[in-house]
């Protein structure tokens, strides 16, 4: 599972400006129940000198999701508009001791609905319906637009690290082509016209392909995912929670939470931790999901 700093903790339980606020001149929406995560930043601004005087959230989403946005309220109060518009994903996990790098989707989820909030107050347009780009993870309807502009602002170099900031990659994982040719576009760019690029090889002694790695049977991949379950299942019981295995139907794997886990509020994050657990020890991407999602047979 992962680690919270304890100010994450404490933004978590004790979240800062959640709820409506009332006289909000400014308003942002960003991202979708149906993604997983979903953000809704208010923000009462003073027409005369442009200062936010006051910012509330309300979220849909995991422990990460709900300090991200109680942070970011805080962080924002007393800016101007301008001043708030510089704050970047990075100082939000800052203000908060730290992310776990699988979470860092949620500070930018906060950066994105300040700029729709800001762009509401003014009358100008913001949208995330991706038609300055194409669509490239359609699990999580992330467009190229974001992949970029993320990679850039976070000097991203990896499809593992697109994925933690902005959930891409995550679901299916065939996106992962259109994820890496972004980041072979910013990469060149960085460079720049001066940089050489290093000689081909010899075609008289070509590289050797990489022996593919062994595929797990059914069964051997069920073991791998019933250790999984074992190594976490201890955390859970000391909270009167537990899991066990529901059924695997290829990338997805369906797991039932039971006693205090089951409907808990940190259920999604449990749920992640699982995942990523599963993901590095099975070395492929899957979906943990809760068994309540298993398709209905006919």
């Amino acid at each position: 599972m992962w680690e919270y700093s304890d100010k994450v903790r404490e933004h978590f339980f004790n979240p800062r400006n959640s709820g409506p606020l009332e006289d909000a001149n400014g308003i942002g929406d960003v991202g979708s129940i149906q993604c997983g995560d979903a953000l809704r930043l208010m923000l009462k601004v003073d027409p005369d000198t442009e200062i936010i005087e006051d910012a509330h959230f309300q979220t849909f989403g995991c422990g990460s999701a709900i300090a991200s946005s109680s942070a970011l309220t805080e962080i924002i109060k007393g800016m101007t508009l301008d001043q708030a518009l510089e704050v970047s994903n990075q100082n939000i996990a800052d203000y908060l001791d730290g992310l776990p790098p699988e979470k860092m989707h949620c500070s930018v989820m906060g950066r994105e609905a300040l700029q729709a909030a800001i762009a509401n107050y003014r009358g100008e347009e913001w949208s995330d319906d991706h038609e300055e780009g194409a669509l490239i993870c359609k699990c999580f309807a992330i467009d190229a637009v974001m992949i970029e502009d993320v990679v850039k602002a976070n000097n991203l170099n990896t499809v593992e690290e697109v994925t933690f900031y902005t959930k891409a990659g995550g679901g299916c994982a065939a996106c992962h082509e259109g994820i890496e040719e972004i980041l072979a576009q910013v990469k060149a760019e960085r460079a720049g016209p001066g940089e050489v690029s290093p000689p081909p090889a010899c075609p008289a002694t070509p590289e050797a392909p990489k022996p593919p790695s062994a595929k797990l049977t059914l069964v051997q991949k069920i073991k791998k995912i019933e250790e999984v379950l074992e190594s976490v299942r201890p955390m859970l019981q000391r909270d009167h929670g537990d899991v066990e295995l529901a059924d695997v139907q290829g990338k997805k794997i369906y797991v039932h939470l039971k006693g205090a886990c089951s409907g808990c509020m940190m259920e999604a994050a449990t749920l992640g931790g699982i995942q990523q657990k599963m993901i590095e020890t099975l070395g492929e991407l899957v979906q943990v999901l809760p068994s309540s999602h298993m398709p209905v047979e006919a």
